[in-house]
């Protein structure tokens, strides 16, 4: 998020609302290819000085490394999937397909 310098002890930034896609359809998102592992990183960027001070801080949170995943194998994970991830839309049209199919 960005920000005006005096405002960031005043307000603190929130990854809350990141999406995370394996799909490029736009709307802000961030494509994750599955199977690939991630590591968060925060990037503080100093503008509006000479070019000579302009500097880069990266932080990056090694606790909170994961792997892609966007298909299970489990049904039973697939269903907590569907029921607690409300952007879990593909996984719940794929079901939905298999059930009519009369392979679930």
């Amino acid at each position: 998020s960005s920000g005006i310098n005096a405002e960031w002890p005043l307000r603190p930034g929130s990854f809350s609302k990141v999406k995370l896609t394996n799909k490029l359809n736009g709307g802000g998102q961030i494509m994750l290819n599955s199977l690939h592992k991630y590591e968060p990183r925060l990037h503080i960027i100093r503008v509006g000085a000479p070019d000579v001070t302009k500097s880069v801080t990266s932080y990056s949170f090694s606790e909170s490394r994961f792997i892609a995943v966007t298909a299970y194998q489990n049904e039973e994970i697939t269903g907590l999937k569907i029921k607690y991830n409300p952007f879990a839309k593909a996984f719940l049209d794929a079901k939905e397909r298999q059930d009519k199919e009369g392979h679930g």
